[in-house]
């Protein structure tokens, strides 16, 4: 038994200080096939999950966005198709997701408003009060202290800004939830196997959904953080949901 701090990888018991390198593992090895997956494992929906993002944050021109976790750029692209006057630094602790966002053809056409930063989200590699947005998407359940993860998006955001998070969540309704857990757990891995040769990536990125807080106990982690008008809205009956506080 390790005498080290705990955490959970999927439903696994880690060492806290092992869990971010067996991330980057994941990431690393879904990254070349990583939006396609996304578009098969939602039927495209997660395109409208980001777009109502989007409507909810309401990008404007002048603004500094920063997108961690956010290595393929679907969110930097969208917030800059949005605010074309806007710029936007995408940060990820996984380089071939980088490169993969790097080599869309979004990313040469804006490149001259866009900045890729490898970055971990527990220590971002940037000034206090540096960005006016803060987004992260599915990606906050991967961190290994969420917590630590807020705290430093908001010592980043300047005063004024704002921080939304698009994370998978739970369903409130028991019985859907059910049918929900029986599809994820019986198609998704069995789906990464067929599409990324890679079952155990995908079978871990389906228990961590399970192991991230509810709606209401993540807004109040949010709030633990110093963050202020802290609210939620749930897409698609709370498979998702968007969360959204401010640094006032």
């Amino acid at each position: 038994m390790s005498d080290k701090t705990q955490t959970h990888f999927g439903f696994r018991t880690v060492d806290e200080d092992a869990k971010a390198g067996m991330v980057h593992g994941v990431f690393s090895s879904v990254a070349s096939r990583y939006d396609l997956m996304n578009d098969l494992m939602s039927a495209g929906v997660h395109r409208v999950w980001k777009n109502a993002m989007m409507d909810w944050l309401a990008p404007r021109d002048g603004q500094h966005l920063l997108d961690v976790a956010g290595g393929t750029g679907d969110i930097a692209f969208r917030f800059l198709d949005r605010a074309p006057g806007a710029r936007v630094t995408v940060c990820d602790m996984t380089e071939s997701m980088l490169v993969e966002g790097r080599k869309r053809a979004d990313a040469v056409e804006k490149s001259d408003r866009l900045a890729w930063v490898t970055g971990d989200a527990m220590a971002l590699p940037f000034a206090d009060a540096s960005f006016d947005r803060y987004t992260i998407s599915f990606g906050i359940r991967n961190v290994t202290r969420i917590p630590d993860a807020l705290a430093e998006a908001y010592r980043v955001l300047k005063p004024g800004g704002r921080l939304m998070v698009l994370e998978f969540s739970q369903i409130p309704v028991p019985a859907m939830q059910w049918a929900y857990d029986r599809y994820s757990f019986n198609v998704i891995p069995a789906m990464g196997q067929a599409v990324t040769g890679d079952r155990d990536s995908y079978q871990y990125l389906v228990e961590s959904i399970r192991k991230f807080p509810d709606q209401d106990s993540f807004a109040d982690m949010i709030r633990a953080a110093g963050f202020d008008r802290v609210q939620y809205r749930n897409l698609s009956m709370g498979i998702a949901a968007l969360h959204s506080g401010w640094k006032l």
